[in-house]
């Protein structure tokens, strides 16, 4: 079994938000794979998919307290750190630029940072989506709680769609085949 999970912010009012980039990514797979998302028995919402052992996962604690819903989920499933694939978004990487990873650090990101704590490992896969754009992206807490400019939606689109594309790599070819063709 392995878990997908998209980080965001749960609820309308961050909904557009480019933080929710993970959720988005997470979305457009779970469409791709005409499923649908449940209520976890812990502070998420999750896909199944029936043929494939898969979880598609989307915290409902918020962003910087992620970790809370990911270890939930790892103790639930009996996952090992391996098994958590993590897509978050990225200010650092231009708007597009995917960037996937076996482990590291959390990269400044208080949503990695709470994973890392929770789960006393950073040997994870991530999948960082790139929405760094032109515009003044300082201080990065205000920047990534505003939605895409209009001038940027197409490319934002085309970054969710080439996400969802990545991750549908992963669950064919595996990680190291997905890092050499979707790595920027």
């Amino acid at each position: 079994m392995i878990a997908i999970i998209g980080l965001g912010n749960p609820g309308d009012k961050y909904a557009n938000t480019k933080h929710n980039a993970g959720f988005w990514v997470v979305d457009e797979l779970v469409r791709r794979q005409k499923l649908s998302y449940k209520p976890g028995k812990g502070p998420f919402v999750f896909a199944q998919h029936k043929r494939r052992e898969v979880l598609m996962i989307k915290p409902t604690t918020g962003m910087n307290l992620s970790g809370i819903a990911v270890k939930d989920v790892e103790n639930r499933w009996n996952l090992l750190p391996t098994d958590i694939h993590v897509v978050v978004d990225d200010v650092d990487l231009p708007l597009g630029t995917i960037r996937i990873r076996p482990k590291g650090g959390d990269g400044c990101h208080r949503g990695m940072e709470n994973i890392i704590y929770q789960l006393r490992s950073d040997q994870f896969p991530r999948i960082r989506i790139g929405i760094g754009t032109d515009e003044n992206m300082r201080p990065a807490e205000k920047f990534v709680l505003k939605p895409f400019r209009s001038n940027d939606e197409a490319d934002a689109e085309a970054m969710v769609n080439r996400g969802a594309d990545a991750l549908e790599n992963l669950l064919v070819h595996g990680l190291n085949h997905t890092m050499n063709h979707f790595n920027s």
